[in-house]
C-alpha cells in the first residue's frame, strides 16, 4: 500500500512537472493600459482607439486607451521609466519628443533607446506649409528667394519650440542660406489664426490648415510626406523640391525597458493586424495619414540613428527648457 501510495506521489509530481502550462497564465489575462500622452480627440486619437479596439478581440483581453496630456508629452514616457513593470501590461503612445527631449535639459530623464521597448512604428503627422491664397509667392522656392532678401523679417509659425517641424523649418532654411523668424503658439490652430490675420506670413505645422486650404484661403506649398497628398495632389512633396527630405514625426507604441521577447512578439502581431485593418485603413486615407510601419528591431534601429540627429539640431540651434 505504501508503495502504491509512493508511486502515484511520484507520478502527481512528474506530471505537474511536465505540464507547467498548467500552472502558468498566457500573456495576456488582464487588460493592457497604452498610455497617450496627448488630449483626447483628432485623427491620432481616432486611429489609436480603433487599432486598440480590433486588438481587444485579437487578444480577448480589453486594451485601453489612457490619455495622460501635459509636460510637452512626457508624461507617459516618465510613467514607463519610472514606474512601470515591463511585463506587457502598461505600454505607451511614443513620438520624436521622447527622443529629443534627454538633450534639451540638464535634468535626469532616460536614455531614449536603452530605457524602452520598442515594439511597433505605424504612422506620423502629416505637416506642410501653407500661405495666404493673396500672398506674392506661389512656390516654396520664391518665398524662401523672398526670405534670403529679407534676412529675418518673415514670419513662419509652429506648434511650439523645439517641435520637429520647428527643427525641420530651421534645417530647410540652413539648406538654402536664408533666415526667418520663427513664431511658436501652442498649438497648430493659434498659427492658422494668426495666418488669417496677416500676423504672419506662412504656417509650417500639421494639418490644422487643411480647411483653409480646402476653402481656398490658404495655398498649400509643399507637403513633408514621402509621396503627395491624395487630398491635395498639387502640392509638392519636399524631395520634389529637391530636398531630400521626409518629415513626418513618425510614432508608434513602446514599453519599458525589458519586456520579454516573447511578449513583445504577441504585441507587434496584434498591432500590425490592427493597423492593417480596413477600418484602421479608413482613418489613415481620410485624413492622408502617411504609412511609417517598422517592427521591433527596425523601429529600435530607427531610434538609434535618430537620436543623432535629434542632439546635433537641439545643439546647432541652442535649444533648452531649463
Amino acid at each position: 500500500m505504501q508503495a502504491l501510495s509512493r508511486r502515484a506521489t511520484l507520478g502527481l509530481s512528474a506530471s505537474l512537472l511536465a505540464a507547467p502550462a498548467f500552472g502558468q497564465a498566457r500573456y495576456p489575462d488582464r487588460p493592457i493600459r497604452v498610455l497617450t500622452p496627448w488630449p483626447p480627440g483628432g485623427s491620432l486619437d481616432a486611429l489609436q482607439r480603433t487599432m486598440f479596439e480590433i486588438m481587444s478581440r485579437d487578444l480577448g483581453q480589453q486594451v485601453i486607451s489612457e490619455n495622460r496630456p501635459g509636460a510637452r508629452g512626457t508624461l507617459a514616457a516618465q510613467f514607463l521609466v519610472q514606474q512601470a513593470r515591463p511585463d506587457g501590461y502598461t505600454l505607451a503612445h511614443h513620438h520624436l519628443s521622447i527622443l529629443r527631449h534627454p538633450f534639451l535639459t540638464r535634468q535626469p530623464t532616460w536614455d531614449p533607446v536603452r530605457d524602452f521597448t520598442y515594439i511597433l512604428q505605424f504612422s506620423g503627422f502629416t505637416f506642410g506649409t501653407a500661405v495666404r491664397s493673396d500672398s506674392p509667392h506661389r512656390t516654396l522656392a520664391e518665398f524662401f528667394e523672398a526670405a534670403k532678401r529679407n534676412p529675418g523679417r518673415m514670419t513662419y509659425s509652429t506648434s511650439g519650440i523645439a517641435t520637429s517641424n520647428h527643427i525641420a523649418m530651421e534645417d530647410l532654411l540652413s539648406r538654402v542660406g536664408a533666415e526667418m523668424t520663427h513664431v511658436p503658439f501652442r498649438g497648430a490652430q493659434e498659427g492658422v489664426t494668426a495666418l488669417l490675420g496677416r500676423q504672419i506670413d506662412m504656417v509650417a505645422d500639421a494639418q490644422s490648415w487643411r480647411p483653409q486650404v480646402e476653402s481656398g484661403e490658404f495655398r498649400l506649398l509643399s507637403v513633408w510626406t514621402r509621396d503627395r497628398l491624395p487630398s491635395f495632389p498639387d502640392a509638392p512633396t519636399l524631395k520634389e523640391l529637391g530636398f531630400d527630405m521626409v518629415v513626418t514625426s513618425p510614432y508608434g507604441i513602446v514599453g519599458p525597458r525589458g519586456v520579454p521577447a516573447e511578449v513583445v512578439d504577441i504585441l507587434h502581431r496584434s498591432l500590425r493586424k490592427a493597423w492593417e485593418d480596413e477600418a484602421s485603413q479608413a482613418i489613415v486615407r481620410r485624413w492622408d495619414m502617411p504609412r511609417e510601419y517598422l517592427g521591433p528591431r527596425e523601429y529600435l534601429a530607427f531610434a538609434q540613428e535618430r537620436v543623432a540627429y535629434e542632439r546635433e539640431w537641439v545643439a546647432r540651434l541652442g535649444l533648452s527648457i531649463d
